[in-house]
């Protein structure tokens, strides 16, 4: 393991320690999008950059195993609308009236 994954699990576990019990850790800002989700980091939080912002990841025991970057999307998913007028054959030969 490279020595800036270590520093961030270091990060994690230290965030964890100083957390007083019932409250949630301080997020650990990282660029690593490519680090691993290990056991020891279940129920930390991550500030993952996504290029533009770092979005908040709580980790999750389902997420062992995964990147990072996986939970931190990198662009905005595209939601379709419906059809404006003269944009279907059906509706280009309606009065605008």
């Amino acid at each position: 393991i490279k020595h800036k994954y270590i520093r961030l699990y270091a990060k994690c576990k230290k965030s964890k320690k100083n957390t007083q019990p019932g409250e949630k850790p301080v997020p650990v800002k990282t660029h690593l999008r490519n680090a691993i989700v290990l056991p020891e980091m279940v129920g930390n939080n991550v500030a993952v950059y996504n290029g533009k912002s770092f979005n908040n990841v709580e980790i999750k025991f389902d997420m062992i195993g995964r990147y990072l970057g996986e939970f931190s999307l990198t662009y905005k998913p595209c939601k379709h609308g419906k059809a404006g007028v003269g944009a279907t054959k059906g509706s280009a030969h309606t009065s605008l009236k």
